[in-house]
């Protein structure tokens, strides 16, 4: 009998994958986790039900959020990352050799554990030295933080359960306040192409729009994730994604990687013209 995987991105649309075994499944304190492996993407981790990577297209979410931040705030040495328990946000910032600190706050000990474990592609950087965990609530860790990072970085599940508390305007307010005078922001942003999801990334736009003088959206093509089409937030307190990023001297740091380009860089920011209306709606 076949085994699949199947997420529903609609009342009327879901996604399957043909799984060849399950490797792992657990509840933790905050949610369901299950690691399977199939034949067209690898292994993948879902929580709750809800597809969160998996090893065939990982790299593109994850350079996305990563690569696109670092490349403007070209002297970010002080990073938060709020979420982010598989690891792969962890493995592009320590391409980086000028970060001097990486603070990483995921509720959940046993995704990092579990991704560790079973998802050593992903999870590959948790020894990094420069590397500080905290398994607590990224909503409360940042209420104590004032001016100390140039990138915070918000890899967040979907906007309920464990992740819905930083969709919020106090969240979003106290980045801004944990943020240097030329500090950026980037978070997940979910997609607009169904209506219940571009309704999420509405709300969470609306609020950082009134949290930070800058703020666009960029995007990415993720075959697993709903629709393939899916949004980032980028938030600064000065610096602009496209006029304040010098290509060439993101090229000279010789990062090799399989999704983003400086071009693409550049062409991310420009958005269809039904998603520029969704965010106009809101602005």
């Amino acid at each position: 009998m076949d085994l699949w995987f199947s997420e529903m991105h609609t009342p009327g649309v879901k996604l399957s994958i043909k799984v060849d075994k399950q490797l792992y499944s657990a509840r933790s304190e905050f949610q369901r986790i299950d690691v399977f492996e199939s034949a067209d993407f690898g292994r993948f981790l879902s929580l709750d039900g809800y597809m969160m990577l998996t090893e065939r297209d990982e790299f593109i979410y994850h350079e996305m959020i990563t690569h696109v931040p670092m490349a403007v705030h070209k002297d970010a040495i002080d990073i938060l990352v709020i979420g982010a328990g598989d690891g792969g946000v962890l493995r592009e910032l320590c391409r980086y050799e000028r970060v001097r600190r990486i603070d990483m706050v995921e509720i959940d000990p046993l995704v990092v554990e579990v991704c560790r474990e079973f998802l050593p592609q992903t999870a590959c950087k948790f020894d990094d030295p420069r590397l500080r965990l905290y398994h607590e609530d990224g909503l409360k860790f940042i209420r104590s933080r004032e001016s100390e990072y140039d990138v915070i970085i918000v890899d967040s599940t979907d906007p309920f359960g464990p992740g819905e508390g930083l969709f919020t305007k106090e969240f979003y307010g106290n980045c801004y306040k944990a943020l240097k005078p030329d500090g950026v922001m980037v978070n997940q942003h979910e997609s607009p192409f169904y209506s219940e999801d571009s309704i999420a990334m509405q709300r969470a736009h609306k609020r950082i729009v009134q949290s930070f003088p800058v703020s666009r959206v960029y995007q990415a093509h993720i075959p697993t994730y709903p629709s393939g089409h899916w949004l980032f937030g980028f938030a600064s307190k000065k610096l602009h994604p496209v006029r304040d990023f010098d290509p060439v001297a993101w090229n000279k740091l010789d990062i090799a990687t399989n999704y983003y380009t400086t071009t693409l860089h550049v062409g991310c920011f420009a958005l269809p013209a039904y998603v520029e209306k969704l965010l106009r709606d809101v602005e």
